[in-house]
């Protein structure tokens, strides 16, 4: 594994790891940044292609702990120059530029078996900490995938990333028009519920077995009154405290776990959870099925 020195804050790797983890994006390279060891041990065990590691010069016994392709460029640099280009306050001594999965519509909506699509739609999810926590949430109780409408923070800012713990790399996971959700949502069958405090079922009483998807609304206005005259139905979480509503991340947890029992409780108590391994990224399968 072939190691090359960098000195320069003007390192062309150096500064597409500073821009794309500043912007929360993707490099013009189609590239995405990472942090720590932990989550570039979760990418690579996602199966994701990693182009460059960097490396602080004074930890380089991290690598002998990480299973990094013999393909992976490595640049070891002194431990102020990787700070620099990091975003998190308290900054880790490894960091990757990765290729992230290129999800498309039919990993969310071609669940097998048939029917069980579980789709989470985030309406203006601002706090990336939030929009993290929904995507653990979402592989941990068997979503298919997350859709992410206009307004709704990028799943690749740093501290979304962290708050997911690596799901991020195994949900599928698409952002698109409010428009072309619904499209595809309905075209594929699958009943939307939109998620309000008023005028409502409590969710318990609502049908989450079949293929449904759940909007999740902004953390201060919830669920637009517009967006939620699209959806079939409306659905709420119960409060018998003092509290009238819940954080959204909490929220969707709440209904994921819901969906999740009713799921288990129909098929005789064996859950029909899908497994996000590295043998269903996106280039592992036809990527001429539908978009």
């Amino acid at each position: 594994m072939p190691v090359r020195v960098v000195e320069s804050k003007d390192n062309a790797r150096l500064k597409e790891l500073r821009k794309v983890l500043a912007a929360a994006g993707r490099s013009a390279h189609g590239r995405v940044g990472i942090e720590g060891p932990h989550l570039l041990e979760e990418a690579l065990r996602a199966g994701l292609r990693v182009t460059t590691v960097f490396i602080a010069r004074e930890d380089e016994r991290l690598l002998s702990a990480l299973r990094v392709p013999p393909e992976t460029e490595i640049l070891r640099l002194p431990a102020k120059l990787l700070d620099s280009a990091l975003a998190t306050e308290t900054p880790q001594s490894i960091a990757a530029l990765v290729e992230p999965p290129d999800w498309t519509w039919a990993h969310i909506l071609d669940a097998r078996p048939k029917g069980a699509e579980l789709v989470v739609v985030l309406a203006g999810i601002q706090d990336p900490g939030n929009l993290g926590t929904i995507l653990r949430s979402a592989e941990a109780f068997g979503a298919t995938g997350v859709v992410c409408l206009p307004g709704t923070v990028s799943a690749w800012n740093a501290k979304a990333v962290r708050a997911s713990a690596g799901s991020v790399f195994r949900v599928p996971l698409l952002a698109v028009s409010e428009r072309e959700c619904l499209e595809e949502l309905h075209g594929a069958g699958v009943r939307i519920l939109a998620t309000t405090v008023r005028g409502a079922q409590p969710v318990e009483l609502v049908d989450l077995a079949g293929p449904v998807a759940l909007i999740i609304g902004n953390e201060g206005n919830g669920v637009s009154d517009e967006l939620a005259e699209k959806a079939d139905a409306r659905i709420t979480i119960p409060c018998p405290g003092s509290v009238e509503s819940l954080n959204a991340a909490v929220a969707a947890s709440v209904l994921l776990y819901e969906a999740a029992r009713q799921r288990a409780t129909r098929i005789n108590m064996t859950p029909a959870i899908p497994q996000h391994s590295s043998k269903s990224l996106p280039h592992a399968v036809d990527r001429g099925a539908r978009r």
